[in-house]
């Protein structure tokens, strides 16, 4: 077994993500200045897929709108982790979080990006362990 840390994993994320990885909800806004955008979907199902623990989702707003959702992860040891909370640099809020299922199977809409989000993260780290 491969011993992965949050370094070494984070670094993988940051160089992984890219337009073709993005949300199509995002892709449009989406810069390489800011990379994290429209990856916390993916990101937090890879985290989840390495270190376990629950998926936690919010509500996006910005000016009291509705702006979508976002995803982070919260560990087994309760630690709250949010490797993509910098793509908001406009004042955006995240609210009324709760813990979520992992989707059983593929994302629906999402499923092509994660598998190559994990592949470009596999050919930095070696392996991921298999989805949950």
């Amino acid at each position: 077994m491969i011993p992965w840390n949050l370094l070494a994993l984070d670094k993988a994320l940051r160089v992984s993500w890219a337009s073709d990885t993005c949300s199509p909800d995002d892709q449009a806004d989406w810069e390489p200045g800011n990379p994290a955008w429209g990856h916390c979907d993916i990101t937090a199902l890879i985290v989840n897929d390495v270190f376990g623990g629950d998926l936690v989702v919010g509500e996006v707003r910005l000016d009291q709108t509705q702006h979508g959702f976002h995803w982070w992860n919260r560990l087994p040891s309760g630690v709250e982790l949010d490797l993509t909370r910098e793509q908001f640099q406009h004042g955006q809020s995240v609210t009324a979080a709760r813990v979520i299922e992992r989707p059983p199977g593929p994302l629906p809409r999402r499923w092509e990006e994660y598998l190559l989000l994990r592949e470009r993260v596999i050919e930095h780290l070696g392996s991921l362990p298999e989805p949950a």
